[in-house]
């Protein structure tokens, strides 16, 4: 039988002894509740001292706790599958970090991040701005379609580097020019890796709470104005996964 550990989700401000339902990563039901020092928390739940897989069940079960105990508190989250061997050990470096920890909170205080990703409806459409404005390409082009019968050659090579080397500069000046628009109301952002050749800006941005109408609205407005080019993708507000990830030692 396994031996039986405290798995840490977040830690949070104050040291009432709170309970979140029995919502615990494994799928057996442990409650999820708080150990505190001083004036922080640890959010744990009992589990087995074993490695969890990193799979979407359980990065779903890790980030449904944090997520609910956003819901009533500034959270900030700790690395997937962080395990103490007791209630003890998790006082101990509430403890050592305390200072650390404290200082975070009141940094990230009332802060949350939204996601946002932005796709290119009508890929002909891009793929077709970039022959008309670059005559290299339109004159490579030209060659290669000149010369079906031979697919593989080095024109065609050379073409698929040069509209590749085009379309990521294209990405970066649009996606630039986006994220322009939330400079006033972002703290910060975190770009993400782009999937696909659609896919113009993937991004994490960090917001105060009192700027989320804010950021519907700039969102809004992107839409009116790039409807027939882009769609906008947002979600949030979320926890604060791009910009505190701690790693508790244990």
């Amino acid at each position: 039988m396994n031996r039986e550990g405290k798995y840490l989700y977040c830690i949070i401000a104050g040291n009432e002894c709170r309970s979140f339902g029995p919502i615990g990563i494994g799928g057996r039901g442990d409650v999820v509740s708080t150990i505190g020092y001083q004036d922080i928390s640890a959010v744990i739940s009992s589990t087995p001292m074993n490695q969890y897989v990193i799979d979407q069940e359980n990065m779903m079960s890790h980030e449904k706790v944090i997520e609910t105990v956003m819901k009533d508190f500034t959270v900030l989250p700790v690395r997937f599958c962080t395990i103490a061997s007791s209630a003890e050990e998790l006082r101990t470096m509430l403890r050592q970090r305390h200072s650390e920890l404290k200082g975070l909170l009141k940094d990230m205080d009332n802060k949350f991040e939204m996601g946002l990703k932005a796709v290119w409806k009508n890929m002909h459409q891009i793929y077709q701005e970039i022959v008309d404005d670059s005559p290299a390409i339109r004159a490579l082009k030209q060659k290669v379609d000149a010369s079906p019968e031979a697919p593989e050659n080095s024109m065609r090579l050379e073409l698929g580097r040069a509209v590749k080397a085009a379309l990521d500069h294209k990405k970066e000046r649009e996606s630039a020019q986006m994220i322009t628009s939330f400079k006033k109301i972002i703290l910060d952002i975190k770009p993400n890796r782009l999937i696909g050749d659609s896919m113009v800006l993937n991004a994490a941005f960090l917001i105060d709470r009192s700027r989320e109408k804010s950021f519907d609205l700039v969102i809004d407005d992107l839409q009116k104005k790039l409807d027939d080019r882009v769609l906008f993708k947002y979600v949030g507000p979320a926890p604060l996964f791009h910009f505190v990830n701690l790693v508790m030692k244990m």
